[in-house]
């Protein structure tokens, strides 16, 4: 869902030339989902191979890294672990809209509307395990490093970007910030152009860079009265407070420093309480439950294993594989060449 802090944010477009030889931290889930939500047939039908699997998010996940290896990207994705016991209305509310998609789904396809039967397909994703393990195969395959985070991926990812292992955090939401990622990374792709949700329309994207410490000194804000802000508007692990939009919560914010003033000022403005420990919200913000000191190996590709992944298992072309391989191999070769006339 992620936290609506899109006005707030102080970005600036980056190109992907600039972005070469960083490393970045990938939330997994969020990245596979889009794939899965737009990787589709003209009805809304996932992709899928000749078992009737569904494949549209190694699809996805092999295509546009290749490309972004290929341009000297370094990544490394980060899973979501068990979620939190807060988060549990997001997930029931989630699976419910999964099920409410599904049946206008099916009815649109009955009508022969195609464009409403793609709209409502893709509110329909569901990420099986089975799909997370293969991914995380993939990745492996490609010489991708893996991270399996004791809960939110974009904790985890957060707190590699604070001790400095990753450039920056990679993610369509703003709860990076909340966790205190210092730069989060929007829009990592190379196409230029991103299909809009539940529409059959595209818009022309660049990848952009947003800075936490820019973003909380033009708002003159500290990073709790951030995550203040995030919750007043509603957060994954809490409902935002009713008719309460960016631009009150940033007022509000702005006047009460602390979360007891908060509190105190929602009872008597808006009659108004969390629905949860509004104090252990913040701490998972403010103290992410997150490892700390990992290491991040980096490997070469695993050819023949992503071929018999990809083309024997899931009907994958063999020479599009070939060509997107070369290419992320050809790269690593560049830097072989680089790091030893660097020892001269």
């Amino acid at each position: 869902m992620g936290v609506d802090l899109g006005e707030l944010a102080q970005r600036h477009t980056v190109s992907i030339s600039e972005l070469s030889g960083k490393t970045f931290a990938v939330d997994a889930y969020n990245t596979i989902f889009q794939f899965l939500s737009s990787i589709r047939q003209s009805d809304g039908t996932p992709l899928m191979d000749s078992q009737g699997k569904v494949t549209g998010h190694l699809s996805g996940l092999f295509y546009r890294n290749a490309r972004l290896l290929g341009e000297g990207l370094k990544l490394v994705y980060v899973f979501d672990g068990k979620p939190n016991i807060l988060k549990k209305k997001t997930v029931e509310e989630r699976q419910k809209r999964r099920e409410e998609a599904t049946v206008k789904w099916h009815a649109a396809v009955e009508q022969g509307d195609i464009e409403g039967a793609r709209k409502y397909a893709q509110a329909t994703s569901k990420l099986t395990p089975e799909m997370v393990q293969e991914s995380k195969q993939l990745l492996l395959c490609m010489g991708i490093p893996v991270v399996d985070a004791p809960s939110e991926g974009e904790a985890q990812a957060s707190v590699l970007a604070q001790e400095g292992k990753v450039h920056a955090v990679a993610s369509q939401d703003y709860d990076a910030l909340l966790f205190g990622a210092p730069l989060l990374l929007r829009n990592l792709t190379i196409s230029g152009k991103r299909k809009v949700p539940r529409k059959n329309e595209y818009v022309d994207i660049e990848p952009e860079m947003v800075d936490l410490q820019h973003t909380l000194s033009e708002s003159n804000l500290a990073r709790e009265q951030l995550v203040h802000m995030g919750m007043l508007v509603g957060t994954d692990f809490n409902v935002g407070v009713p008719k309460v939009g960016p631009k009150t919560a940033l007022k509000i914010v702005q006047e009460k420093k602390t979360l007891e003033e908060i509190q105190k000022y929602l009872k008597e403005k808006y009659n108004y309480e969390f629905e949860v420990d509004a104090a252990e919200v913040e701490a998972l913000f403010l103290k992410p439950q997150a490892h700390g000191g990992l290491e991040i190996k980096f490997a070469g590709v695993q050819k023949d294993a992503l071929q018999k992944l990809l083309c024997e298992t899931h009907d994958f072309s063999l020479q599009r594989v070939e060509n997107a391989m070369n290419s992320i191999i050809a790269k690593e070769k560049e830097k072989g060449s680089q790091s030893r006339l660097g020892d001269w």
